[in-house]
């Protein structure tokens, strides 16, 4: 069947790269039925790639590490529920984005809406600061691999990250099939990680444990849990399973890289629900059963106290604290690897956006910018640089930026999926959504509502006694945003910035339309029943 009088035709890579700035009605690069495109980059990222990095490729520090100081600031239910509110946000967050990331699917992702459904400088603002979360967690990483490999050797930390660092440039500069493969094959190794320590859980739960017992939930009723230090330690709680859940939503930067985006995205972002239950509530659950709040030294960022290391050592096997500590070093080079690409597509945005020269957007030969990755490695190593103050302190500061940088994207992108959907009702264009965020409009609102309520309050401890170094470190973010948006709007634009009207919002460059091939696929895994079915999703999904 041919589908040439409704669709575009547009196979893989072949899209007319123009700047936004350039697009103009008489612009005779653009024939009839063909939308315009701001950027080129190559779409090799499969299904089962995007699945995997969704799944797993943002699982790092701040779940492995991050978990041990929550448990022993907040307590066991503290820490639990911190991860369910936490989780409520991102799960509505990530429906408004994949709306906008299914029609729009380019690189820059929420970034570019914040500009296009925004202001320029509010678009200015987010790309900004959301490369330098990305920028900072790559030098987190390299800042927890110092802290890995203390549990095996003394030797010089900084050979170490080192090496990993160059590693991480090596695999951000080849063709971008090498970095999806790589995530996912790390990612699979997370996944499996994470549920053989349910089962270690288990039974470490059940009696298999240093004192032979049986535990329960023991440690729910034991000291002053399960809400220790009351509202003070569950309210500081919120940053870091921000950072923990930080970098779900980058995954909608991988959609101008994404093979088929109108099928694969909307499968991701409907099963983010199950995947923050599996993957942090169920881990803080059981974490918080095995283990009690004041474990000695709980509250360092020393590996040899993370509490995954521990509920393995529990077991009695020598080697089990080491196969943990193996897994989480992997899964650290995941999540710089991960942090990096996104960072790097971010700089590309900003070059291809004019917000800085465009050296930036320049692609190598196999279609990527590395330009902008070599940029955000450079500065990620300069962060990491400052671990030289130590390695634990820098470690509690970048978890405090990135944190609250994820919370105020969040915020953001709730803030421009009501635009967006506004803009459409207005212009009468509602019916031609790809993927539709059932949640509207109270689903945004709640991100919006809620993720302000807890950026405000998330560092309110610090305030009553007044701790300056824990004042910055809780607020430091939240004044470099506004400053960013100011310096554009006031220097850059001279006040002359306004934030773009409803009915005059550019709905159709970049907009995606599904290819004959596309819609031939999508209909014929729609077609499938009963084991047919299943085994066409799971080899699409997972092989």
């Amino acid at each position: 069947m041919s589908y040439e009088n409704d669709i575009l035709s547009a196979k893989e890579s072949s899209f007319i790269a123009q700047d936004l700035e350039k697009v103009s009605n008489d612009d005779t690069n653009i024939s009839y039925g063909e939308v315009a495109q701001t950027e080129h980059l190559n779409r090799s990222l499969k299904t089962r790639n995007i699945n995997m990095i969704t799944i797993a490729g943002v699982i790092g520090s701040g779940l492995y590490l991050g978990t041990g100081k929550m448990l022993a600031t907040g307590g066991p239910l503290s820490m639990l529920l911190a991860y369910f509110v936490i989780g409520l946000i991102v799960f509505f967050m990530m429906l408004s984005l994949g709306e906008m990331s299914v029609q729009y699917p380019v690189s820059g992702s929420f970034t570019t809406y914040a500009k296009r459904f925004g202001s320029d400088s509010l678009g200015f603002a987010i790309l900004a600061n959301y490369w330098f979360n990305d920028a900072c967690s790559v030098a987190g990483d390299l800042t927890a691999l110092q802290l890995i490999f203390s549990y095996w050797t003394d030797f010089h930390w900084y050979v170490i990250s080192i090496i990993f660092w160059v590693f991480l440039l090596f695999l951000n500069v080849i063709h971008v099939r090498i970095y999806g493969e790589t995530e996912y094959w790390l990612a699979l190794l997370k996944v499996v990680t994470i549920l053989i320590f349910f089962i270690v859980s288990i039974i470490v739960n059940a009696g298999k444990n240093p004192e032979h017992a049986y535990i329960g939930f023991k440690w729910w009723s034991y000291g002053d849990a399960p809400f220790v230090d009351g509202i003070k330690g569950f309210s500081s709680l919120f940053v870091s399973a921000a950072f923990a859940f930080g970098g779900l939503e980058s995954v909608s930067l991988t959609a101008g890289e994404t093979k088929n985006p109108t099928r694969v995205i909307p499968k991701t972002v409907r099963a983010t629900f199950y995947r923050i239950f599996i993957f942090y509530i169920l881990t803080a659950f059981f974490i918080g059963m095995n283990i009690p709040y004041d474990y000695p030294g709980l509250s360092s960022s020393s590996i040899t106290t993370s509490p995954f290391t521990i509920v393995f050592q529990m077991v009695g096997a020598k080697a089990a604290g080491s196969f943990m500590n193996t897994v989480i070093m992997l899964s650290l080079i995941s999540a710089g690897n991960h942090a990096l690409f996104a960072g790097s597509r971010l700089a590309f945005n900003m070059s291809s956006q004019g917000y800085i020269p465009k050296v930036f957007s320049s692609l190598n030969r196999f279609g990527i910018p590395y330009v902008a990755v070599i940029f955000t490695w450079l500065c990620g190593g300069l962060c990491f640089g400052s671990s030289f103050i130590g390695a634990g302190t820098l470690w509690d500061w970048i978890q405090s930026i990135v944190g609250l940088s994820n919370l105020i994207s969040w915020w953001l992108i709730g803030i421009v999926s009501i635009r967006f959907r506004r803009g459409l009702e207005r212009q009468g264009r509602t019916h031609e959504l790809l993927m539709k965020n059932w949640s509207y409009p109270y689903g945004p609102w709640f991100v919006v509502i809620l993720g302000a309520f807890i950026i405000i309050i998330q560092g309110w401890t610090t305030i009553k006694p007044f701790d300056v170094s824990g004042f910055f470190q809780s607020y430091l973010e939240l004044g470099i945003f506004p400053a960013t948006f100011i310096f554009w709007w006031l220097i850059v634009k001279r006040g002359k910035d306004k934030f773009v009207k409803l009915e005059d919002m550019d709905f159709d460059t970049d907009r995606y339309y599904v290819s004959a091939e596309e819609k031939e696929e999508n209909d014929y895994g729609d077609s499938l029943k009963g084991w047919a079915s299943f085994k066409y999703h799971f080899v699409e999904n997972f092989l």
